[in-house]
């Protein structure tokens, strides 16, 4: 899935509580109208519970 910045991700995720999970994360993404690519990224993450933006970022981008 290319095409996703960290830019593009952090602005999905704006207004999100941390710690959080990636359904909290995915419901927020989408309540920003983030793109449908970035949404299935997020659900993909598992259960794990996230402690801040950064650790989100690592999960998503440590895929490509």
């Amino acid at each position: 899935m290319a095409g996703i910045t960290p830019p593009d991700l952090q602005k999905a995720l704006s207004g999100a509580e941390y710690p959080a999970d990636s359904e909290q994360l995915r419901k927020v993404a989408e309540g920003n109208r983030a793109p449908k690519e970035i949404t299935e990224r997020i659900s993909h993450l598992g259960k794990k519970k996230f402690e801040n933006p950064a650790e989100v970022s690592k999960a998503v981008f440590q895929n490509e």
